[in-house]
């Protein structure tokens, strides 16, 4: 029998006075969309400390964190050593608009981990992808871009773009503000479909400057690539003299000590041309970075011609909290985090099944997501779309009311850390009969969900 389950209250006046304040002065209340709780209704938490697995709110409720701030926080929130280090660098100063020797440092560890020769630091995965993007397309003197639906690569104008009809169609902008000659740049192919990337690249090769992918996308859910698919991308974009860009920002340190590559690259034995990173490499502060090939990340200034420049970039603050926390993720870490979520995800899926709840757990090392709904394996965006978002919505309010942080989305990857203890573990796993049960009691088959 499980354990009684601590009710967190269901009245938050403290989030909830936040939140109304917020709205006020920002738009929806939130600096991230999916934040607001519009995909799940209620009130968003407003979080007032983070320590281990554990985040606690304004009004004093704890939670077990499912979130990690989005994958960052691999060791958990306010690591003593994460702490220490921090602290050094801020006694020092906070910003000098000069070289530093973290950066240096922060900038071996990557390149020691990974299959890059150089590496340049950034503070957003947004900026490393728009840097990747410009640098594939001054290198190869082309213009197309190749993304896949479902792929999220940050709010760069080029690649918020939705697929047209056919299998290599020029995208559409799928957001305003994004000029249609932006997106018209852009070709938007279905996941995992081979047949739609050899269409693209036999029509428009000559002109295709790069293929960006998430590494084993997570932001449509945990959709992992078919096995050789990656191999396959950048074996294609070497035969046409197209870059083949590979996005860790959120794969990268986190599902292995060298990212999804460490997985299957370094096994099947390709090597991106670019690659981007975020998230683990900051430490829970604002740092990413994007690196490649020699020859390429040579064109970038001051030693080339295509400019690319940050007042922030290197931040020494950040670059303390990104060095020590991947000085710090050795094979116990990533052994800890395994087990975890590999506990977590088995039982989700075992209560869901016990309440008759149908549904696809699927995961990449230790990411992981569920699909609600009666679903074949999800392997590209379009599968993706039609899951019971009903059922999730159920699901999700019922585990915050047992005091256990899911993403508020249905198209998020869950994430877990090496902080996460017998303890935390438990208090998840008592959570999940009740909250399995809520979502058999609504569960309609709506497959709509405003995506963020």
């Amino acid at each position: 029998m499980p354990r009684s389950v601590s009710a967190v209250p269901a009245d938050v006046p403290g989030s909830q006075a936040w939140f109304d304040r917020a709205r006020g002065v920002t738009p929806g209340g939130v600096n991230s969309p999916v934040r607001a709780f519009a995909a799940v209704g209620g009130t968003p938490r407003f979080m007032a400390s983070g320590a281990g697995a554990w985040l606690t709110d304004v009004d004093g409720n704890s939670y077990v964190d499912l979130v990690c701030s989005w994958g960052p926080m691999l060791l958990g929130h306010a690591h003593p050593e994460v702490i220490e280090a921090v602290t050094r660098a801020i006694a020092r100063g906070t910003s000098y608009g000069t070289p530093t020797t973290t950066e240096v440092e922060l900038a071996a560890e990557i390149v020691g981990r990974t299959p890059i020769d150089k590496v340049r630091l950034v503070s957003s995965g947004t900026e490393a992808t728009m840097s990747a993007i410009r640098l594939a397309r001054g290198f190869t003197g082309r213009d197309l871009v190749v993304k896949f639906a479902g792929c999220y690569h940050g709010h760069v104008d080029s690649l918020l773009a939705s697929a047209g009809s056919g299998l290599a169609t020029l995208g559409v902008s799928s957001t305003p503000g994004v000029p249609a000659s932006a997106a018209a740049q852009t070709i938007v192919l279905p996941y995992n479909d081979r047949a739609a990337v050899e269409a693209a690249f036999a029509e428009h090769g000559d002109a295709i400057a790069c293929l960006i992918t998430e590494a084993s996308p997570g932001n449509m859910g945990v959709v992992p690539p078919e096995p050789g698919f990656n191999a396959f991308l950048a074996e294609i974009c070497h035969r046409h003299g197209a870059l083949f860009v590979s996005d860790e920002v959120m794969t990268g340190f986190r599902v292995s000590r060298s990212g999804q590559w460490g997985t299957d690259g370094a096994v099947e034995g390709w090597t991106p041309d670019l690659m981007t990173f975020g998230k683990v490499m900051g430490g829970g502060f604002p740092a990413a970075a994007f690196g490649g090939r020699s020859d390429v990340m040579a064109l970038l200034s001051p030693e080339g011609p295509v400019y690319q420049a940050g007042t922030l970039s290197g931040n020494p603050v950040a670059t303390a909290a990104g060095l020590a926390t991947l000085r710090l993720a050795d094979e116990s870490v990533y052994a800890q985090v395994d087990d975890v979520a590999a506990t977590i995800s088995k039982e989700s899926s075992a209560a869901l099944t016990e309440a008759g709840v149908p549904h696809v757990l699927q995961s990449n090392g230790n990411m992981f997501s569920i699909f609600f709904g009666d679903l074949p394996p999800v392997r590209d965006y379009a599968t993706a779309q039609t899951q019971d978002v009903a059922g999730f919505k159920a699901f999700f309010h019922a585990m915050l009311d047992a005091g256990v942080y899911l993403p508020p989305s249905a198209y998020e990857a869950w994430f877990v850390s090496s902080a996460h203890d017998d303890r935390a573990v438990q208090q998840v796993l008592d959570a999940l009969p009740a909250a399995a049960t809520a979502a058999a009691r609504v569960s309609t088959g709506s497959t709509s969900e405003e995506r963020a």
